[in-house]
């Protein structure tokens, strides 16, 4: 019997390994000319949870993450403002394969875990484990100069909130699909891609295309 308790644990875990499996993603530049007005943007914006499982194109992927939380000045800062300026935000990018982090000076993905993330950011909520990608945005509250306290997480969930919207109104603009959902296993989360105490998974956007009718 107990045999049996652990082959059935091993069948319905989440999948998971080390990064060794996976390569390193060189991302496309991204193209600043596309998508349509902001006014037009923010009237088309809608949660949408019914999305196509094709993957995202290289270049739709390149654009949509640097949109999120990418660099737009020599100097380093980003498209998303973060409190003082302490870029606390971390962008993980969940794939079939296996999830990623978003590495914005140099436009790239780097492996974090190979296997599929997206049952346990998907907590009940099943069209999750379908869409092409899921965007996991966590606040690192070690990196405020203020340290860990009371105001650092609310400050942390304020900066991953604006990441989010970046991701809707760049999705809005190009005709993708999303939803910013805070439900998700954190504590899975955390222990699957060894993050820190003082890192809180915040938010996360299931991106696709629009589902084919």
């Amino acid at each position: 019997m107990k045999h049996l308790f652990f082959l059935l644990a091993i069948l319905f875990s989440v999948p998971v390994a080390k990064a060794q499996d996976l390569q390193e993603i060189k991302l496309n530049a991204p193209d600043k000319t596309r998508g349509s007005s902001v006014m037009k943007a923010l009237s088309d914006r809608a949660s949408v949870r019914e999305m196509d499982e094709r993957a995202l194109s290289l270049q739709d992927l390149s654009d949509l993450l640097w949109a999120a939380y990418g660099v737009n000045r020599p100097d380093g800062r980003r498209t998303a403002p973060t409190a003082k300026n302490d870029q606390d935000i971390d962008l993980y990018v969940a794939l079939p394969a296996g999830t990623y982090l978003y590495d914005a000076r140099n436009h790239l993905l780097k492996p974090v875990v190979s296997g599929d993330l997206r049952p346990v950011l998907a907590a009940g909520q099943e069209f999750v484990k379908k869409v092409p990608v899921v965007l996991l945005i966590v606040s690192d509250y070690s990196r405020f100069r203020m340290g860990n306290t009371e105001m650092a997480r609310l400050w942390g969930a304020m900066d991953g909130g604006i990441v989010s919207q970046n991701i809707n109104i760049f999705c809005a603009a190009v005709g993708l699909s999303t939803v910013p959902r805070a439900y998700m296993d954190q504590a899975k989360l955390k222990e699957i891609l060894s993050l820190k105490e003082t890192q809180m998974p915040v938010l996360n956007n299931p991106v696709g295309y629009p589902k084919k009718r």
